[in-house]
């Protein structure tokens, strides 16, 4: 059975192509994305076993969604085809200073949104796992799904399964009010929080010197044992300098810093994840950032959400391998 089980929305991405404004492009370019799912792909990437959980439309875009996520190698054996809704779209406009990339959501009344208790048999897809992946953007998609992720969260602690959650706040698909009771909530049951200074100080209200003291606030709101987040420096649109952090029992773990020349940076907080999970799974939240920050920084160079990565990569950008052209 999988290490690891991700619940959440996958959409189809449409881009257009070379920086053009959607009012002006002749064709879009189609890839999927959901943070979840990301995140199950980046494990598989790394030679862990995952699941993803959702539900589908019975449509040529449900089946498109599904053969992407069998192509990337994450399984498919709990996904649920309906004839209930429809499949989430989203456009990205990629931007260039001064202008910001932009994205145009279109997911209102998907399938996964009209989910309700009792659909998914949790204790059955919990069998065999050892982690589970849900994001705040799962519980801000319908009052329905925020109760799925309560149901599914309080499955996998019954089954002995920890949880990570991604805060993943998204202004556009709830207001802060309605956000912060929901998480409220929620975050109890979790074990791995990963969430971003700013987040936690709009939501909750807690604030500290540094990111320490933000994760010791949150520890002590909602319990938990791990609080994970990413550094960030963006001098420029198409350059950052990126890594990852996190504090458990009282100790504070930093990644090395990587210089990143960013293709897509979509999908590169999800494939932190994924490194993080790898390594908690071990029990070494250590090794989970330095995985994670290696594979964030790297998702940033690879076009679409999925995390198109291997393991040999992560490892040589982790030992610090130039840029020699690898022949």
């Amino acid at each position: 059975m999988p290490d690891v089980i991700a619940f959440g929305e996958v959409m189809v991405r449409l881009a257009p192509p070379n920086f053009q404004r959607l009012e002006q492009t002749r064709s879009l370019d189609v890839e999927i994305g959901g943070a979840e799912l990301n995140t199950a792909a980046g494990l598989v990437r790394l030679g862990r076993s995952a699941a993803w959980v959702s539900r589908v439309p019975n449509n040529p875009l449900g089946k498109l969604v599904i053969n992407r996520v069998r192509e990337i190698g994450v399984s498919d054996q709990f996904v649920q085809v309906t004839e209930e809704g429809r499949c989430g779209v989203y456009f990205l406009e990629f931007g260039a200073a001064p202008r910001a990339s932009s994205i145009l959501y279109d997911r209102k009344d998907s399938s996964i949104a009209l989910v309700q208790r009792g659909q998914f048999d949790w204790p059955t897809i919990f069998t065999g796992a050892k982690w589970l992946h849900i994001s705040g953007i799962t519980a801000a998609l319908s009052p329905g799904a925020a109760e799925v992720v309560d149901e599914a969260m309080h499955a996998a602690r019954d089954a002995g399964v920890q949880v990570c959650f991604d805060l993943n706040y998204r202004s556009k698909l709830w207001p802060k009010e309605h956000a912060a009771q929901v998480l409220s909530l929620l975050l109890p049951q979790v074990d791995a929080l990963i969430a971003s200074e700013a987040d936690a100080e709009h939501l909750f209200g807690i604030t500290g010197e540094d990111f320490t003291e933000v994760a010791e606030g949150l520890v002590e709101r909602f319990g938990g044992s791990v609080v994970a987040g990413t550094r960030r420096e963006a001098p420029l649109v198409w350059r950052n300098r990126f890594a990852a952090v996190g504090y458990t029992k009282g100790q504070t773990y930093e990644s090395a810093w990587y210089e990143v020349e960013i293709v897509d940076r979509l999908g590169a907080g999800d494939a932190l994840a994924a490194g993080l999970i790898h390594g908690l799974i071990d029990g070494d939240l250590k090794k989970g950032l330095d995985y994670g920050a290696a594979m964030g920084a790297l998702k940033h160079t690879v076009p679409g959400d999925l995390p198109w990565l291997t393991r040999d990569e992560i490892e040589d950008a982790m030992q610090g391998q130039g840029l020699r052209i690898r022949r």
